[in-house]
């Protein structure tokens, strides 16, 4: 997986538990992007809980994407189940963030982080689960299933939008690990 996030413009991370329901949707939209053809500037990860990690170790490259896409499922007042919609960093629910240790937007520090300090695009598509949790097992809800799609059309309209700027790191360009942020900083 590694060369693929050093050489590819768009890292598309999906997010959650499949055994854990509604929670499995971020896996879900990976699978359905692979049954079709990602552009040869992105790749499709099924990160499961371990997005963290990998975070991480995005921070710690000299060669980063320069799109991350987090796909992950959401419990927000205000959206329908199975709604799809983007959220900033700044917008990641305060349960998201606790829920667990290792998976959840921890990760919140570390995607600002990575937006901030190291001129990485990054875009969160949430879906608002459908139902919640009775007891542990996969499967999506129905609203979740049809969530998965829309969702995939997203990313896709996302990576032809991405294609069409011509790519090309953000102004200032890719900074090297000492100018990556204060928690980063090796100076």
């Amino acid at each position: 997986m590694f060369r693929e996030i050093e050489s590819k413009k768009v890292l598309i991370l999906g997010c959650g538990n499949v055994l854990l329901g509604d929670d499995g949707f971020g896996p879900a939209v990976v699978e359905e992007l692979g049954r079709g053809d990602l552009p040869g500037h992105a790749h499709a990860e099924d990160v499961g809980t371990s997005v963290r990690g990998i975070l991480f170790d995005l921070a710690l490259l000299d060669k980063r994407p320069e799109h991350i896409i987090v796909l992950d499922a959401v419990d927000l007042p205000g959206h329908e189940p199975g709604e799809v919609f983007e959220i900033s960093v700044e917008e990641i629910p305060e349960k998201k963030i606790a829920d667990y240790s290792f998976h959840q937007f921890p990760t919140t520090n570390l995607l600002k982080e990575i937006q901030e300090g190291c001129d990485v695009r990054v875009t969160i598509l949430a879906a608002q689960i459908g139902a919640e949790l009775k007891e542990v097992g996969p499967g999506l809800s129905e609203p979740m299933l049809l969530a998965v799609g829309r969702a995939a059309e997203e990313v896709i309209r996302l990576l032809t939008a991405t294609a069409q700027e011509g790519g090309g790191p953000p102004p200032g360009g890719i900074f090297p690990l000492r100018r990556c942020g204060r928690i980063l900083e090796r100076e």
